[in-house]
């Protein structure tokens, strides 16, 4: 808990160490998720080490320049690619679940898992609506986990979810601080 807490924390505050300590984090939560039967989540974590390595990466070389990366507007085109990739991934992903596996709640953890990559992958390109996806994914995770019976698991995602709601907030402030700044 204390390693995802930190990891959310640092991506608010726009941190680069962020993406190491979320390394760290994901590979814990491999283990956890594999033995709730959430099969979704534990792959989602896979992922995530993946996501974390290119968004450490992004973060320091994908702004201009290969400079540092700003605080941007998700482009239109995105979010309905996104949006449907999520809702595709959930459609297909839950189907699978529930057709092979003893998965718990099959199109619940295939809908997080889907929109997780979505909106990590928003993050990733420090899109700030990926905080609105994040709000989104904490606060039905939240029901999930306590479903589950993994009240801690639930707890931390209630944190996640004020922090995501923090990030929003903080990455505004960001992004209209350079746009300020470029005026």
């Amino acid at each position: 808990m204390i390693t995802g807490i930190a990891s959310v924390w640092l991506t608010v505050k726009e941190n680069i160490w962020c993406w190491p300590i979320g390394i760290v984090n994901v590979l814990l939560y491999v283990v956890v998720f594999r033995e709730q039967r959430l099969y979704v989540s534990m792959a989602l974590q896979i992922v995530y080490f993946v996501l974390n390595i290119y968004g450490w990466w992004e973060w320091r070389h994908g702004g201009e320049g290969g400079g540092a990366l700003q605080v941007s507007r998700t482009p239109l085109r995105w979010l309905v690619g996104l949006g449907l990739a999520g809702a595709a991934g959930t459609a297909l992903l839950g189907w699978v679940l529930r057709a092979q596996t003893d998965a718990a709640v099959p199109f619940w953890d295939s809908a997080l898992g889907s929109f997780s990559i979505v909106a990590q992958w928003m993050q990733t390109k420090k899109w700030l609506e990926s905080w609105h996806v994040w709000i989104a994914v904490d606060v039905v995770s939240v029901g999930v986990y306590l479903v589950q019976g993994l009240a801690l698991t639930s707890v931390l995602y209630a944190v996640f979810l004020g922090l995501a709601v923090a990030g929003l907030l903080a990455w505004r402030r960001s992004m209209a601080a350079a746009a300020a700044g470029t005026a």
